[in-house]
């Protein structure tokens, strides 16, 4: 009896510890793996952009004025030829305010079939002033190959709103673009068959050499052959394995939810529109000294009224100027030396006691890559 519970002990203890290796149950190692579907796209698994023209009807005077939009008025008229109302006679005299010429884009999901609805967004190509209240007439949405795919059509919906008086206005978000909810319908499908192809491409969303290989080790792990191989530091081609070739959806849902441990490369993201500076934590600095400081000068006027004294007769109310200037040289500010091999928290809090700026620790960091101390690549947006 005692040898066959300690036998069964054991065998609890080996599933126990094959359980923890399959679900990742080492906190350390888990910390930072993500899926391959949050990582990746799937050969075929795309979207696809479309765009047209349109017409808004119904709105409050807050059109195009015919004058200023040519184009408008053209599309006026060619819609009620179109619908057997003779224009001829009053073209010249067309001075409607409630249409407006609008661009129409929406966005075609993968494997979208005839009938499915789509969110359209509107958004006014001439001088209308707002779209609230107004109705997109039928209007044909075009992929980049010229055809039609959808056609797109309702009531539009906008997010601000704009109010003026004779002496005020207020406006706020932009009236001038909306969206219709469930506006489109596809007319055309994008025919791809994910299911009978024999092999299918995995490309990486940040292209990268050693998250490529990952990706390949965890799928032949999983199918237990070697299935799937690194093409390129964005692509990982997959091929079945025999028993799953007829599988293809299957096979690649079961892929997407398995997890890697993504690698990252060191890098710098600047904005300097904002100010923002973006680092990761592979980002580490040569061994410099950085001293941080400039001049600035303070110039503040306060005028002070000279009044004459008391019973005074040849005295006269005047105006002294009064100038005060502020020196900063920057004296309080000293020399710092970053070590070798810095960590990212060391070097933020290095900035910090500098007392630096965002704006100005972009400066610092574009000198430190000039000096060949950053051991990171600096992108500028």
């Amino acid at each position: 009896m005692a040898s066959r519970t300690k036998s069964l002990l054991t065998v609890l203890a080996a599933a126990l510890v094959a359980a923890g290796s399959l679900l990742g149950a080492d906190p350390a190692h888990a910390q930072g793996r993500v899926r391959i579907k949050d990582i990746a796209d799937f050969e075929g698994v795309r979207q696809n952009m479309l765009v047209g023209y349109g017409l808004v009807v119904g709105l409050n005077g807050t059109g195009d004025t015919i004058n200023n939009s040519p184009f408008t008025q053209q599309s006026v008229i060619g819609m009620l030829e179109r619908m057997g109302v003779n224009t001829r006679d009053i073209s010249n005299t067309l001075r409607t305010k409630n249409v407006a010429a609008v661009m129409v884009t929406a966005t075609l999901p993968a494997f979208a079939r005839q009938g499915t609805r789509l969110d359209i967004t509107v958004g006014a190509l001439g001088d209308a002033t707002n779209l609230m209240g107004g109705t997109l007439l039928v209007t044909p949405l075009l992929g980049a190959d010229g055809e039609v795919y959808a056609v797109g059509q309702g009531p539009v919906a906008i997010s601000g709103f704009a109010a003026a008086g004779a002496g005020a206005s207020v406006t706020r978000g932009t009236p001038t673009g909306g969206r219709v909810a469930n506006g489109a319908i596809v007319e055309r499908e994008v025919t791809f068959e994910l299911a009978s192809l024999e092999t299918a491409n995995v490309t990486l969303r940040n292209p990268d050499f050693t998250t490529a290989r990952r990706v390949a080790q965890a799928i032949n792990a999983f199918a237990g052959a070697p299935v799937a191989r690194p093409r390129d530091p964005g692509t990982v081609i997959l091929i079945p394995p025999p028993g799953r070739r007829n599988d293809m959806v299957g096979f690649l849902t079961d892929i997407e939810q398995l997890q890697i441990q993504p690698d990252q490369q060191a890098r710098v993201v600047i904005d300097e529109k904002s100010g923002t500076i973006v680092m990761g934590e592979n980002v580490r600095i040569s061994t410099v000294a950085i001293a941080q400081g400039a001049l600035t000068i303070r110039i503040t006027e306060t005028p002070q009224v000279s009044q004459p004294n008391p019973f005074s007769t040849g005295g006269t109310t005047t105006t002294v100027n009064r100038t005060d200037i502020q020196v900063d040289d920057g004296t309080g500010k000293r020399l710092a030396v970053l070590p070798g091999s810095v960590t990212l928290q060391e070097l933020v809090n290095g900035l910090n006691a500098l007392g630096i700026t965002p704006r100005d620790m972009i400066t610092i960091l574009q000198a430190i890559k000039a000096a060949g101390a950053l051991q990171a690549d600096i992108s500028v947006l």
